[in-house]
């Protein structure tokens, strides 16, 4: 079944880590150097500004202060209850380039992305082959102290993750192997027993998100598209988003409504000239699960 998802904002450059919180939205929009939220009225007002990096993944610690992805200094940040910021975490020596999406988990122990390279400009000297087979990257966890370790490596472009409800697996979407990874998570937060949870044939994923009946809404970057696949790959159902899907989240009042982060173009050097990008929604009957 397709379903058409309508549009409740636009003016954005590049949405991403859509995290749902505190009865809004809440999402990094690269190219403003902000994190913004978005309320059930439509309504989108800018948290705070990070004018020398871009932001990405978001989530919170149990206390509710915030952790979000500082792409280019490849940190992950915190903002204090004061809305200071202050660095939580250095990846840099761990993160091969630009970190990206993250999930938080309930202890607040973090699992961080990384592109691997630098996707604009291998995108231009590379073939699709040597992208797909060649480039690799390490997935970061980050302790609720602020201690950096290697999670998993050899990650074929590691991007959006969820945790499921009983805090046992890590499923990670590797967009350029165009498959979702999982991993048991251990007490101690290490991964073991390497997976694919679903081949994706094709499509490529993005941000995750993860529904009670223990399925995944997948944005597709490469299509106009959102589409949730069970463990194994099978398809079960598509949302048609217009432009190319970025991201997505379970969220409302009820867990049912799934928003869809859209732009024309992932390209960097396109997508900062101008705020093209867009959150759509769609009423789903499955709510979510998990931590996000």
């Amino acid at each position: 079944m397709t379903k058409r998802a309508s549009t409740v904002a636009t003016g954005i450059f590049f949405g991403e880590g859509p995290r749902w919180h505190d009865g809004k939205l809440w999402f990094s929009d690269f190219y403003a150097h902000a994190v913004k939220t978005l309320d059930p009225a439509g309504h989108v007002d800018t948290v705070f500004a990070l004018p020398d990096d871009r932001p990405s993944g978001l989530g919170w610690l149990p206390d509710g202060r915030l952790l979000f992805v500082s792409m280019l200094s490849r940190q992950v940040m915190r903002r204090e209850a004061n809305g200071r910021l202050v660095v939580h975490a250095d990846l840099s020596g761990v993160a091969e380039y630009h970190c990206n999406d993250m999930v938080v988990d309930a202890t607040g122990r973090a699992y961080v992305g990384n592109f691997g390279f630098d996707l604009d400009l291998a995108t231009q000297t590379e073939t699709v082959a040597q992208l797909l087979h060649e480039r690799t990257a390490t997935l970061a966890r980050v302790e609720p102290d602020g201690s950096v370790h290697v999670a998993a490596t050899g990650l074929k472009f590691p991007n959006g993750s969820v945790i499921t409800p009983d805090g046992s697996t890590l499923i990670v979407a590797e967009t350029l192997g165009q498959t979702l990874t999982a991993f048991t998570i251990a007490a101690d937060g290490t991964l073991h027993d390497r997976r694919i949870w679903a081949d994706l044939g094709g499509r490529a994923p993005d941000g995750i998100c993860l529904d009670a009946e223990g399925n995944v809404w997948v944005a597709n970057p490469i299509a106009p598209e959102a589409f949730l696949v069970t463990e194994g790959g099978g398809i079960l159902d598509v949302v048609e988003t217009g432009d190319p899907c970025f991201a997505v989240m379970l969220g409302g009042d009820d867990g049912r409504t799934l928003y869809c982060v859209t732009a024309p173009t992932g390209m960097a050097i396109k997508a900062c000239q101008a705020p093209l990008g867009a959150i759509h929604a769609v009423h789903v009957d499955v709510p979510h699960a998990g931590l996000p």
